[in-house]
């Protein structure tokens, strides 16, 4: 376990023994210096403390002070005159140990000296390896990734689904709270790297080039108002160590599971360089089930029984490189350029058995899909800092490009090819200034623009008398355009133990749909004010209370806006609704913290009253299916998948975060949601009103093994859940680790498993008055990923200094007093 020092804690210690040395060197000569040695440990894990301090002190000459510091392996050895010494030994956040009238005549060994950690320092305080897991802010909860020995080898989906009110589905769907609409970013801006049309992108960055995640259930004014559930801001790591260091991991794992990562930096006084670079080649195995009862009224049901099975590869590369550049004490450029690519082939088997009045029909449907996958991101940030601390003027300028390209091959009774190229380009404008009116005191404003084009070309082939003939139906190209120019001020104030930040946002909002194959193109034009409001009392060091109010919106995505419909199977499609309009939504966060000396609870009550409400819902198109096996052919209803606005849905739910550390050596966490959410809606004459209760709850227990053996075991349980339509059964999951350092604390081995039980997968219902659907779907069998990490020149002492980029993205570091 190291220790981040201030930046002038080591030479501050230097020149202190440096001067004492001079001192003691115009003593006369005949005074002979002895041998004083001995060992600094962690009493209760027995780690050796580099760089504890000893001291000696003489009661008869106190200005005399001799003493040194420990190496790497706790030990100390200097030297010191003969006397009668007070020794006090000590290291930042443990109790300091004084041994009183040590007499020394001759060379003297202390042997072991024990120290024992400082409960109530604890808190702020840094220990790299050994970071807290979960801080609190007052608009956001910052988890921490380095403990979480569960996620190595991972990616972001499983650093997500360890989060405290985060839940990943089995399709990698994220949910905060249980609702879907969370807004995910990237170093606290938007981002190609998270996937253009789904979670896609978040299986694709290696869990090792995240450092954390700030959960936001109430964000303030900074952030963008998008997001009805709140948002999520994933922070990749930069690192701050002096000279060059960083680390290698290498996985390996069973599916096939290949992963090569670099994460290295090397920082001057004046200049800092980063990376983080990984290669991977992965393969992954799924399945599904669909079963849908078509009704007939009086006659008999038809029936419609699909299996799936997924065969999914994946050749990818990632970097990030970044400068940053120290122009004086105050100011600071860093330029940033991220690269993702993917090459990734799925096979689709799909076994169709229709059976109606006349009989059972079998066929067969494989669809072959290769993508290719690009995103190149570009980053400058400039910040300047003034002499009050917390002054500050921070810009940035972004530009990114991604590309998604996809081509697949079907057989079937009607063999089709499919391609889809999707691009986008987003440039970003931002500047915030931060105003400290006093140490109480403190005013913000900003500006953000935000403007992104997108473009979808999607080519269906179906084969004629054994020529591949375009589909007018299918084939089509939309190009969607989203201009949002954003204003925000907020201010905030500490009165006592009282703390308030109030904010105010507008928005404003420009929507092109310009379905380019029909000529038909709709703009949309709207300004909305967003007001936030985040309050909090603080009882005393231990306790506190927030409130905190939110507006906010969810704006559609362009496939939900693509008239032309998209197909997952012959009978079931997907298509967009360009009549769709955002849905609003205003939430309240009651939360309530308490720390014991070994307990932390965190607790909250909310509601979500969403307005405009978007909800897909399954209907029959009226239109009748030709399906050929064994040389007949039967007739099946079509389903198409369509997004609406239902009128409003009110969710009120309460989740809370137990914390239990009965030592250093083990570690208990539970997080638990209850919820309910109503939905309240009709649409084409049918109502879709819906009720239902659901709960998450995730535990989690860490413990530390003799040998230098970690262990860490998960449980998740998301529990029976509801739509307008559709009703889903509960999931459950077991994942677990072990890590083990090795070669002298430079590397360690770590042996993850996911889903140990083979339980994570979806179970749901799908009625309506003309048919009934069960689905059930496994996104991945488990997978078990064996890591090596190794550390370069980490763990050699190093300082911090103050940071003078904008880390913590656009929520800043929150409004801390």
């Amino acid at each position: 376990m190291k220790l981040y020092f201030l930046p002038s804690r080591l030479a501050l210690l230097s020149l202190f023994f440096l001067t004492i040395n001079l001192t003691f060197a115009q003593r006369p000569q005949n005074f002979k210096k002895l041998l004083l040695t001995g060992k600094v440990v962690d009493v209760e894990t027995l780690e050796p403390l580099e760089y504890a301090t000893i001291t000696l002190r003489n009661d008869r000459r106190p200005e005399m002070l001799q003493g040194g510091i420990t190496k790497a392996d706790g030990t100390f050895s200097f030297e010191v005159f003969p006397g009668k010494y007070n020794i006090s030994t000590e290291y930042i956040s443990f109790k300091t140990v004084t041994q009183e009238g040590v007499v020394i005549r001759s060379n003297k060994d202390l042997g072991t000296i024990n120290l024992e950690i400082e409960a109530s320092a604890l808190e702020g305080v840094e220990l790299v390896g050994e970071r807290t897991t979960v801080e609190i802010r007052l608009d956001k909860r910052i988890y921490n990734v380095g403990k979480d020995i569960t996620v190595r080898g991972g990616s972001v989906s499983d650093v997500l689904d360890n989060v405290p009110s985060v839940s990943v589905d089995v399709e990698g769907i994220v949910s905060l709270r249980g609702n879907d609409n969370v807004r995910i970013l990237i170093n606290g801006k938007p981002s190609g790297l998270v996937g253009l049309s789904g979670p896609e992108g978040l299986r694709q960055i290696p869990a090792e080039s995240i450092e954390k995640v700030e959960v936001v259930t109430s964000p303030s004014a900074r952030y963008d108002a998008a997001g009805t559930a709140g948002i999520l801001n994933i922070i990749l790591k930069k690192n701050e160590l002096d000279g060059f260091n960083g680390s290698i991991i290498l996985n390996s794992g069973i599916p096939k599971n290949f992963r090569g990562s670099a994460s290295l930096n090397w920082r001057s006084e004046k200049v800092n360089i980063f990376t983080t670079t990984t290669v991977g080649d992965s393969e992954s195995e799924g399945g599904g089930l669909f079963n849908s009862e078509y009704f007939n009224g009086a006659d008999p049901s038809n029936f419609s029984n699909e299996r799936r099975n997924y065969d999914r590869g994946r050749k990818s590369f990632f970097t990030n490189l970044g400068l940053e550049y120290i122009l004086d004490d105050k100011t600071s450029l860093t330029v940033t350029g991220f690269y993702r690519k993917s090459d990734n082939n799925s096979l689709v088997s799909t076994y169709i058995e229709s059976i109606n009045a006349t009989g059972t029909f079998n066929s067969e449907r494989f669809e072959n899909e290769v993508e290719l996958d690009e995103t190149r991101q570009f980053t400058a940030n400039y910040t300047k800092k003034f002499d009050d601390e917390g002054h500050e003027l921070v810009a940035e300028f972004q530009y990114e490009t991604s590309t998604e390209d996809e081509d697949s091959d079907i057989i079937s009774a009607i063999p089709e090819e499919v391609f889809t190229a999707e691009s986008q380009k987003r440039i970003l404008y931002q500047v915030d200034y931060v105003w400290p009116i006093d140490e109480n005191t403190q005013f913000e404003v900003g500006y953000r623009g935000n403007f992104k084009t997108q473009v979808n070309d999607n080519n269906v082939a179906i084969q004629e008398n054994n020529v591949f003939v375009r589909n007018t139906d299918l084939s089509n190209i939309l190009a969607y355009t989203e201009n949002v120019n954003a204003a925000y001020t907020q201010f905030g104030k500490k009165i006592d133990k009282f703390s308030y930040l109030l904010g105010l946002r507008m928005e404003h909002s420009n929507i092109i749909i310009d379905q380019r194959t029909t000529n038909d193109k709709v703009e949309k034009n709207y300004a909305d004010w967003f007001p936030t409001v985040n309050l909090s009392y603080e009882m005393n060091e231990k306790e506190n209370v927030t409130l905190g109010f939110s507006r906010r919106i969810r704006r559609p995505r362009a496939w939900s806006l693509n008239p032309f419909p998209s197909r997952s199977s012959i009978t079931f499609f997907r298509q967009g609704n360009p009549d769709l309009d955002p849905s609003y939504s205003n939430t309240f966060d009651l939360g309530y913290l308490k720390r014991w000396e070994k307990f932390t609870f965190n607790g909250s009550v909310y509601f979500q009253k969403s307005t405009q409400n978007i909800e897909r819902i399954t209907e029959e198109t009226g239109d009748l299916i030709e399906v050929t096996a064994n040389g007949s052919t039967t007739l099946v209803p079509a389903l198409r998948s369509i997004s609406v606005n239902l009128s409003e849905n009110n969710r009120i739910g309460t989740e809370f975060t137990l914390t239990y550390t009965p030592s250093r050596k083990v570690r208990l966490s539970g997080n638990f949601n209850i919820f309910n959410s109503q939905t309240i809606g009709d649409y084409a004459g049918n109502n879709f009103d819906a009720e239902i209760v659901s709960w998450f709850s995730r535990i989690n227990a860490s413990v530390k093994l003799p040998g230098g053996f970690d262990t860490q075991l998960r449980a998740f349980y998301f529990g029976p859940r509801a739509n307008a339509q559709t009703t889903s059964k509960g999931v459950f999951s077991l994942s677990g680790a072990i890590n083990k350092t090795i070669l002298k604390k430079k590397g360690t081995l770590s042996l993850r498993a996911s889903d140990l039980l083979n339980s994570r997968r979806r179970k749901s219902t799908t009625t309506s008055e003309n048919f009934s659907t069960y689905t059930e779907f496994q996104w991945r069998i488990p997978t078990y990923v064996l890591t090596f990490t190794y550390k370069i020149n980490e763990s050699k002492a190093s300082k911090r200094r103050r940071s003078a980029t904008n880390r913590g993205g656009e929520g800043g570091e929150g409004f801390d007093f």
